[in-house]
């Protein structure tokens, strides 16, 4: 184990229950119908990457927003507006779609498992937006990771990371590694703690969009787009000033989310 590389219990069979399909519509041609909106706006995305920075910020947003909801997961954002500049965006970790989710929020270079470079599709979209790949079995590229990551925010980027290092089932949420968080103060740059909630109309977890152990994309992905009546809260705290801070750990511990196992969300134990 490494400090990238924490294990999670969650597995498919164990936590991953699917969600109701709609009685109107045939659940099959509502998933394909979805699944022809993703695909064009992925094809949409690929086309305007050439233009990088120079697309507005609300754009970037408003088409993270259009993704989720095309497999027909509601968005709801609340919370602090991102401040602009240098940031840290970190999250708690579910599901393939919290990266379009934390997008919403402010758009950010993303730092994900060098694995995800070979996704048909989304791997090139990943490359080409400028995601900073990490080997997390490599434990000596651990230094260089953190320099890059702080040389990005030093230039006034926006880096998004999931500091529990995997997946959890929404039911239960990992501990922040600390290791992320040494950029951000290395970097003079706030840290800006968002929290992810899969929910039904009634509030209750929804664990059919958990990307969890040994699942595959693929049916992850049908999995969601045959789902119904799911929403994404997406809830960004007030940001964490660096100023006076020198600790990583107790840097870690302030963007933690609290438990709330009353809500179907907590520790392990």
């Amino acid at each position: 184990m490494s400090l990238w590389l924490p294990g999670a219990p969650c597995t498919p069979r164990g936590c991953v229950e699917p969600a109701a399909p709609a009685a109107a519509v045939p659940r099959a041609v509502r998933a394909v119908l979805r699944l022809t909106a993703v695909g064009l706006l992925l094809l949409t995305g690929i086309a305007l990457l050439p233009l990088g920075r120079r697309l507005p910020a609300r754009s970037v947003r408003r088409w993270c927003r259009w993704i989720v909801r095309a497999v027909g997961v509601r968005v709801r954002v609340t919370g602090a507006a991102a401040p602009t500049g240098g940031l840290l965006l970190v999250a708690n970790h579910i599901s393939w779609l919290d990266v379009p989710l934390l997008a919403a929020v402010r758009p950010a270079r993303m730092l994900a498992k060098s694995e995800i470079r070979r996704w048909p599709v989304a791997g090139l979209l990943a490359a080409r937006a400028g995601v900073l790949f990490i080997d997390r079995d490599r434990l000596r590229a651990l230094p260089d990771t953190v320099a890059r990551i702080a040389g990005a925010l030093r230039e006034g980027a926006a880096v998004g990371a999931f500091p529990e290092g995997s997946t959890w089932c929404g039911r239960a949420q990992g501990h922040f590694r600390r290791a992320v968080f040494q950029a951000a103060l290395d970097a003079a740059v706030p840290v800006q703690p968002v929290r992810i909630r899969y929910r039904t109309a009634q509030g209750d977890p929804v664990t059919a969009v958990a990307f969890v152990g040994d699942d595959t994309l693929l049916a992850s992905l049908w999995r969601v787009v045959s789902a119904h009546g799911v929403i994404a809260e997406v809830e960004a705290g007030v940001p964490i000033l660096p100023e006076g801070r020198t600790d990583r750990r107790a840097l870690a511990a302030a963007a933690q989310p609290e438990a709330d196992p009353a809500r179907g969300y907590g520790h392990p134990r």
